[in-house]
């Protein structure tokens, strides 16, 4: 009856994961950036801008588009409550994070600390999404590997912060997103290496049902309508953050 799941990964898939991953990086550590040049207590917007970039875009979207790129030989869902909850938790906690570490570029204490909760967070917010699927079976985990990835985690988003907070060029902030980039994707496909899906029943195209469950097949739809509402509230905020911070003479009428 217990039979190993047939898992493979669609590799254009897994490059888009890899996209979100960057982009959303790129955007949240250049806010970043902004909060260090301004040697003040950030706005509570600005660190959001943070959070949702980072931790939604980078993070959580990046997450589950390579969940999609995952293809099984079983019926799957997914729990609604997990799934966002995994979101609200990685965004408050890369808010924090980030945030806090941007206030004082130049602590080692505290950009260790920093970088050990911004990848913490990733780990959570992902083995959160991996107890939000559903399949009638269980995941056996290589605890091993699940160690190597939260490893991975801890020291990429470590170096990013470094990059992102003690290099104020462009070309420095691009170099910081990939890296965290890659350690968004490697602990992702480093903790599903971790995992081997375990199928209970014979009847394995059965789709679980339950309270909030969503099939996979109306994943993509969650996914692209969550991260589109999220790129919304990106391009709002930074439209405003551009108007604050533009200078009065521009905005002056010409006198004639």
């Amino acid at each position: 009856m217990n039979s190993p799941v047939t898992t493979t990964f669609d590799p254009v898939l897994v490059a888009l994961s890899f996209f979100f991953a960057v982009v959303g990086s790129l955007i949240a550590l250049t806010a970043a950036s902004r909060i260090k040049a301004g040697h003040a207590r950030p706005a509570l917007s600005s660190v959001l801008t943070i959070g949702v970039a980072l931790g939604g875009i980078g993070v959580w979207s990046m997450h589950f588009i390579g969940m999609l790129a995952l293809k099984m030989d079983v019926g799957s869902s997914y729990s609604m409550a997990e799934t966002m909850l995994s979101l609200v938790v990685v965004v408050l906690a890369t808010s924090l994070a980030v945030g806090h570490a941007a206030q004082r570029p130049d602590s080692l204490l505290r950009l260790l600390g920093c970088g050990f909760a911004l990848g913490m967070s990733v780990v959570v917010m992902h083995y959160l999404g991996m107890f939000g699927l559903k399949i009638y079976g269980f995941i056996a985990w290589n605890y091993d590997i699940v160690a190597l990835s939260m490893l991975i985690a801890v020291v990429a988003a470590t170096a990013a912060l470094w990059l992102a907070l003690n290099t104020p060029t462009l070309t420095r902030r691009v170099l910081a997103s990939l890296v965290m980039g890659v350690a968004v994707c490697a602990m992702h496909y480093t903790g599903m290496a971790a995992a081997e899906f375990i199928c209970t029943t014979d009847s394995r195209t059965a789709i679980p049902q339950g309270t909030g469950y969503i099939s996979a097949f109306s994943l993509p739809t969650l996914v692209i309508v969550t991260t589109v509402l999220m790129i919304l509230m990106l391009s709002f905020e930074l439209f405003m953050q551009n108007l604050r911070t533009r200078p009065a003479t521009a905005l002056a009428p010409r006198s004639r």
